[in-house]
């Protein structure tokens, strides 16, 4: 497969994904009760299944994330902003596959995203930490959108690389936060290490792999269900 049929894939799998509410909650940093309101109003309904069980994808996330950050106290261009986060994550991600930036390379090459929301509700894609916008050499206040989040009191964690050993890939064990290098998700050495509390015995089980990434791995869960 070539590195354009690989992004391509990754970006058609942003919107696949597969999160229920808790876990989309957790992972966006958005509140659980504003994530089920947002999805009965049409505010951000879950792409991926908007039915009895509803399951939101990676690029749901991102549009939690912008709409929870625009909605705190924020004024636009144009006065008070108002969001349409699905349509402007898309076109950002479109935007992405014609520039040929692959943000989800999960070899630790690609040190920030180049995703930002501005306090418009505007989306920048960034080449090499400048916008990418002809005759734009200035960059207002924006958000990250996939590094670490913090709005008021609630945060979320960076779903590119949320620890160091850790990576979150659109199309890899349905974007699940994950070992790098592995299909081993967070949530499944958590589970093992309720039976096995030891990191160290842990590792011995998966070869090549040290007890301080499942320490990683076992600590980010914790985070989450905080």
């Amino acid at each position: 497969m070539s590195d354009i049929e690989v992004l391509s894939a990754r970006i058609r799998a942003a919107f696949e994904g597969c999160y229920e509410a808790p876990r989309a909650a957790a992972l966006s940093g958005v509140p659980l009760s504003t994530v089920y309101l947002w999805a009965r109003s049409g505010i951000v309904e879950p792409s991926v299944s908007p039915t009895r069980i509803k399951f939101w994808s990676y690029a749901d996330l991102m549009a939690l994330r912008i709409v929870y950050w625009l909605r705190h106290p924020k004024e636009g261009r144009h006065g008070e902003v108002a969001a349409s986060p699905m349509s402007r994550v898309r076109d950002a991600l479109d935007d992405l596959g014609r520039r040929g930036l692959d943000i989800w390379d999960d070899s630790g090459q690609q040190p920030d995203s180049p995703l930002r929301v501005d306090q418009a509700g505007a989306i920048w894609v960034l080449e090499d930490g400048v916008p990418a916008v002809e005759g734009q050499t200035a960059l207002p206040e924006t958000l990250d959108l996939l590094g670490p989040f913090e709005c008021g009191s609630r945060s979320g964690p960076n779903l590119l690389r949320p620890r160091p050993s850790l990576r979150s890939v659109p199309g890899k064990v349905s974007g699940e936060p994950h070992l790098a290098g592995s299909r081993i998700t967070t949530q499944t050495i958590a589970a093992l290490h309720r039976n096995v509390p030891d990191c160290t015995r842990i590792a011995d089980l998966y070869p090549g792999f040290d007890a301080r990434s499942f320490e990683e791995a076992v600590e980010f869960e914790h985070s989450l269900a905080a």
